[in-house]
């Protein structure tokens, strides 16, 4: 008989036997025992929770011939033909590969006829997201009306990607990632029931590598498994290409002790012993991802899949970084994964680790925050350098529009719109034609003693310093009409958006105004 894949062999066959889904498989029992089924369902999470092998106890349940309080009873006929693969009333449709308009239009000429053998005839449509738009409003029409034999169940890991018709026509039940104990006691459970031994710490670290996946779990144990019946954390780093907890220890302290030629060495040490750099980058990614939790959650029970011992020495680490630091880490390693997806892995992943050693090869604010934060803890010390005082003589001095433009000193006061600058410039198109032309489309603002224009035409500022003074004086005196008060004239500097300014630039201009100790 041909060898059959651990998660094959072990996959639930009722829903008492599905793990970490209790509150799917107990709404699907209760459904099924008190005869309310729906004809269409809706199974969406991350791939090997459970979604499958619900569809299927689900098909089993709603004909089996003698249910056992929702659960199917396995050994009528109708359960041993869908055990056994033999029953053609069940249909299991892969849309990543049957997607088109046409395919979905063969399903609703089929449906239409009455099931073989069984009650019902269920379509299973797995990874449904990948259906085309044109498959999608084919289907939707049939999920609204099916015949009364028909059940859908539609399998999904992308549920975003489904239309809202599509989502309002069927019953959802969102799969949780399944606890990291619970994977745990099950892979116990098969590893005795295959004649296996398996440590607490190799079962932990299949659990996390599984990342809430049971049939991932399952897959990785059955690896281990064809490489020894005893399987510790050693068999399980080797088989899954994994850098080991040691060496992400010992790879964090060089990044933190800036010492990238011990860094670069280990990553060749790695690379030379088959480990997958992308999996690497993701185990660093993880390893100062439990270092930011322990900085930041006070609670003994963080979320953290690790053993103890190795807890233990994460928070002797962590001691040791900032949480600044951290951040900083995690943004460049974050940062690498799409490069590293395209280009050189073991380029890619040298180059990350290269700017995490020396900071000053980035060009980034953080980068500049940890330099100077850096100097700060070696003694070094900024303090605002005092600002220059201003004569009297300076704050009065009135602002002119020079031909070209020269720094000058205006009140530190609020400027407000002149909401009567329409008839100023309509008392200038009477005093001073010229003058009134160039100002279309103009504003102006008040500011202390001043009156700031914002000129849209580029001969506002020539006409004036060419007159002598005569636009200015027709200008006062317009203003002084309307307003009854006379203003110094000034230019109008719109001011600088900072969120649009370079980051580097606005951290360069801040340190000008500071001086070292």
């Amino acid at each position: 008989m041909a060898y059959q894949a651990l998660y094959r062999k072990y996959r639930p066959k009722t829903f008492s036997d599905v793990v970490g889904q209790e509150h799917i498989t107990g709404t699907l029992k209760n459904e099924l025992a008190n005869g309310k089924t729906v004809h269409a369902y809706l199974f969406t999470g991350t791939r090997g929770t459970g979604k499958t092998s619900c569809a299927k106890i689900l098909a089993n349940a709603v004909n089996c011939l003698n249910p056992q309080n929702g659960d199917p009873c396995l050994v009528c006929e109708s359960c041993k033909s869908i055990l056994n693969d033999q029953n053609t009333d069940i249909v299991e449709i892969d849309a990543a590969s049957n997607n088109g308009v046409e395919n979905i239009r063969e399903l609703k000429e089929r449906i239409t006829f009455a099931p073989a053998s069984s009650k019902y005839r269920v379509y299973i449509i797995d990874e449904v997201h990948m259906l085309s738009i044109g498959a999608f409003n084919a289907l939707l029409k049939t999920l609204e009306e099916p015949p009364k034999h028909v059940i859908f169940i539609l399998a999904t890991t992308e549920v975003h990607k489904l239309p809202a018709t599509i989502l309002s026509r069927c019953q959802r039940f969102d799969f949780r990632r399944i606890d990291t104990e619970k994977i745990c006691e099950r892979l116990q459970y098969v590893a005795q029931n295959e004649g296996l031994t398996l440590t607490d710490n190799a079962a932990t670290l299949i659990a996390s590598a599984a990342d809430g996946g049971m049939r991932d779990a399952l897959s990785i144990l059955d690896l281990c498994a064809s490489s020894s019946k005893d399987i510790d954390e050693s068999i399980v780093e080797s088989v899954c290409a994994m850098a080991g907890k040691e060496y992400l220890l010992e790879l964090a302290g060089f990044i933190k002790q800036r010492d990238t030629e011990n860094a670069l060495l280990m990553l060749d040490k790695l690379h030379n012993s088959s480990v997958d750099m992308l999996r690497l980058l993701g185990e660093l990614i993880s390893h100062f991802r439990d270092l930011m939790i322990i900085k930041t959650v006070k609670s003994d029970k963080k979320p953290i899949v690790c053993s103890s011992s190795h807890l233990e020495k994460l928070e002797k680490q962590a001691a040791d970084f900032d949480i600044k630091d951290i951040m900083y880490t995690l943004g460049i390693l974050q940062s690498s994964v799409p490069l590293m997806q395209s280009g050189n892995r073991r380029c890619e992943m040298e180059m990350a680790v290269i700017k995490l050693c020396n900071p000053a090869l980035s060009v980034d604010l953080q980068s500049l925050e940890r330099r100077i934060s850096a100097l700060e803890q070696g003694g070094i010390k900024f303090k605002p350098k005092p600002e220059p005082k201003i004569t009297e003589t300076e704050e009065a001095k009135e602002i002119e529009i020079p031909e070209e433009p020269k720094p000058s000193v205006q009140p530190k006061t609020e400027e407000t719109a002149v909401e009567k600058w329409d008839e100023i410039v309509s008392i200038l198109k009477t005093t001073c034609p010229l003058i009134a032309g160039v100002l279309e489309d103009s504003n102006a603002y008040i500011k202390g003693p001043y009156l700031l224009i914002d000129a849209k035409s580029t001969q506002f500022k020539t006409l004036i310093n060419s007159s002598g003074g005569m636009y200015k004086d027709a200008i006062r005196k317009a203003a002084e009409k309307v307003l009854g008060v006379t203003y110094k004239l000034g230019p109008y500097t719109k001011p600088v958006k900072t969120e649009s300014q370079d980051p580097l630039a606005v951290l360069a201009e801040k340190l000008k105004n500071f001086e070292v100790n």
